[in-house]
């Protein structure tokens, strides 16, 4: 009984102690600032205009350009929004679901194509996250406030489908870091990237119909299988910061406790990889080793400092509302008349004709090299 005793005692504190780690442990929280590791922080100051031809005779064109805000990635310095030919005050706005802000431009009869220029500075910090999948915690019921990111809507569906592919892609569950890395590397063995044939709508179904597409595809189709497994995700648009035809890109957001909203980019690993795999003066060894630290970057989570957030979320509101709901928002959503001008894609090379075109130049405070072309650091840094 002597022996007993110290054990019985033992058993109520370990419970207690227990008890005291979950209250502890925070719960979890989709407005928790990023928890990532910052580092190499980059300056631009950008000049963005949009350039829009309406249809002729147009009686009113609408445009909603995405304002980048500051968070724990980015600081943001507005400097000045206009418009040209005819001068417009727009209205800002904030829509309620993701916090996303619009500037809103109407023209009344405009005659020929209407300049909107934003110009800003945004300091941007390249973000680790280091996550280990042993630290992630299983959430057993997610708090309401996650609801938009586990829901089925029109970009990120989840229905019987996606529910099989995410059985295929996670056959039995290791966690919830595991798991999406098994639905990133799914997905990668399953897409092909060709802006030819593309969604532009981070479209989930067209992913997994087509088995192609661009960024938006392919995160589409991860933050589709992320929530049929029951695990928070999101789509994040942005503007890479450097010259290139279509200046948007998306990147993949999944919800890991403790490290919170985790930012991923599967399109851009596996194209970075596809690189050094035909990269010559690499030998197999180098090559292989190359690819593995892409790809271990990949799932520990990385954000790079050649790109800056405007746009969260899928299938929402603008504000002020437009005709109907969009799916995403990559450079600004048009409308003539009620109706939503085409969203140029000129990346594709098969497109000649554009309603609209963005017109973009970012200039740094000091040289900066785009991590998903230049890997010459890649094995070095941790």
């Amino acid at each position: 009984m002597r022996k007993l005793l110290p054990l019985l005692f033992a058993v109520p504190l370990l419970a207690a102690s227990l008890r005291g780690e979950e209250e502890a442990r925070p719960a979890p929280d989709p407005d928790l600032p990023y928890q990532a590791r910052k580092a190499d922080p980059v300056t631009y100051d950008v000049d963005f205009s949009v350039v829009v031809t309406p249809p002729y005779h147009a009686k009113v064109l609408k445009v909603w350009l995405p304002l980048p805000q500051s968070d724990a990635g980015q600081e943001v310095e507005e400097k000045e929004l206009t418009s040209f030919p005819v001068a417009v005050e727009p209205k800002v706005g904030k829509e309620p679901v993701y916090g996303n802000q619009f500037a809103y431009f109407e023209f009344s009869q405009p005659e020929g194509a209407q300049i909107v220029r934003h110009r800003f500075r945004v300091k941007v910090w390249e973000l680790r996250w280091d996550v280990d999948p042993d630290r992630v915690t299983k959430v057993e019921r997610w708090p309401a406030a996650f609801e938009p990111y586990l829901r089925s809507d029109r970009s990120v569906v989840v229905d019987d489908r996606f529910r099989k592919a995410a059985r295929e892609a996670v056959p039995t569950s290791r966690g919830e870091g595991r798991d999406l890395a098994d639905v990133m590397a799914w997905v990668n063995g399953r897409m092909k990237y060709d802006h030819s044939v593309a969604s532009l709508k981070a479209s989930a179904e067209h992913a997994l119909e087509k088995g192609t597409g661009h960024c938006s595809d392919y995160h589409g189709l991860c933050a589709a299988l992320g929530r049929s497994l029951g695990y928070p995700t999101r789509i994040t648009y942005g503007i890479n910061t450097f010259p290139k035809n279509s200046p948007s890109h998306c990147k993949l957001e999944a919800y890991l406790p403790p490290y919170g909203w985790v930012s991923f980019d599967v399109s851009e690993t596996q194209r970075l990889v596809e690189e050094i795999n035909k990269a010559p003066g690499l030998d197999d060894k180098k090559r292989q080793a190359l690819a593995d630290a892409a790809t271990r970057r990949l799932s520990r989570g990385f954000r790079d400092n050649t790109w800056y957030l405007q746009t969260r979320g899928t299938d929402y509101d603008l504000a002020p509302p437009a005709s109907h709901k969009v799916q995403v928002v990559r450079t600004a959503h048009v409308e003539a008349d009620g109706v939503a001008l085409p969203d140029p894609d000129p990346a594709n090379p098969r497109l000649r004709e554009f309603a609209w075109m963005t017109v973009h130049s970012y200039t740094a405070d000091r040289a900066v090299k785009y991590p998903f072309k230049d890997w010459g650091d890649l094995l070095e840094r941790p």
